[in-house]
């Protein structure tokens, strides 16, 4: 997994319950707002998938009694939107200009480093 990739993932699944909460509200309204068809242009090989997946899947599994006691199954319900901006950094070459930004502004807002387009 490249560098940048892994930073995010690091930085994205170490934010506060509450900015992680507030990233999966936001990941819901932006579903309807192109975040679907945005999502679906992350397409990674199976190995970048496995390793993104276990990565995010780990980082959080790690705080899940901090994070369900903040909110009843945030840390299974922030998962998807940390894979998907994670595979989104990872093809952030393949993705538009807009694509990229609905999938990421929300992590670039609440503090994680993202990579320029």
């Amino acid at each position: 997994m490249e560098a940048a990739t892994a930073r995010f993932i690091e930085e994205s699944t170490a934010l506060p319950p509450a900015a992680l909460a507030a990233l999966y509200e936001d990941s819901l309204d932006r579903w309807s707002m192109g975040g679907r068809d945005a999502s679906h242009a992350t397409r990674v090989s199976a190995s970048e998938n496995s390793a993104i997946e276990r990565a995010v899947r780990t980082a959080l599994l790690r705080r899940t009694h901090e994070l369900d006691a903040f909110r009843p199954d945030l840390c299974f319900d922030i998962k998807p939107a940390c894979s998907i901006a994670a595979r989104a950094v990872c093809k952030r070459t393949k993705l538009t200009e807009e694509q990229y930004r609905v999938l990421l502004d929300p992590f670039a807002a609440a503090g994680v480093t993202v990579p320029e387009w």
